[in-house]
């Protein structure tokens, strides 16, 4: 895309913009190519349902907070079926996917009646499921949420952290891909 194109402001399709008259409006395909190029972890965000089944969706928004106390966030969009699983639960864990895991992205990337069926998990706390294989590993009680446009906002609290060594799942411009190390300059 070219440095003309990121500049362009104009109306086509949904606008993207804060609701402000005077904020400018964003072709939201230029505004999702443009976020696209931001390279992410993969994580899978789980919790357990008010009827107990385990729910979880893959999410790429995740970020850390704060070191003391320890916070995290991500969000999920207002019109994902198990936002209302996730509003109604106190606990969430974070996966963060192996390099090796791409299966499983996609497996919590689709609409499933068990995302869960025949994969290695178990209950943490909250009852927030916990995948084996995943690299890290974060047990979290909501700290609050926020609105975020067509998102809502979680900050979590972290309670309980582990970590296995491994290279992480990562998207970038719409694709997951995996990491390579740079080559040492002499």
């Amino acid at each position: 895309m070219t440095a003309a194109a990121c500049a362009e402001i104009g109306r086509a399709g949904e606008p993207a913009t804060g609701g402000d008259p005077a904020d400018p409006v964003f072709d939201p395909r230029l505004l999702r190519h443009a976020f696209g190029r931001f390279a992410t972890g993969v994580t899978v965000i789980t919790t357990r349902a008010s009827d107990g089944l385990p729910v979880g969706m893959t999410a790429s928004s995740f970020n850390t907070v704060s070191l003391d106390p320890p916070l995290i966030l991500w969000s999920i969009r207002l019109t994902t079926p198990s936002l209302a699983a996730f509003r109604a639960n106190s606990h969430f864990a974070v996966n963060v996917l192996a390099a090796d895991q791409d299966d499983v992205c996609a497996r919590f990337a689709r609409p499933a009646e068990d995302k869960f069926e025949g994969l290695a998990h178990r209950s943490g706390l909250g009852g927030a499921p916990i995948l084996e294989g995943a690299i890290t590993r974060l047990q979290c009680r909501v700290w609050a949420r926020y609105p975020g446009g067509d998102h809502e906002i979680f900050v979590g609290r972290v309670l309980a952290v582990e970590t296995t060594e491994g290279d992480p799942l990562v998207f970038h411009g719409g694709a997951l891909h995996h990491l390579a190390p740079i080559a040492a300059v002499a």
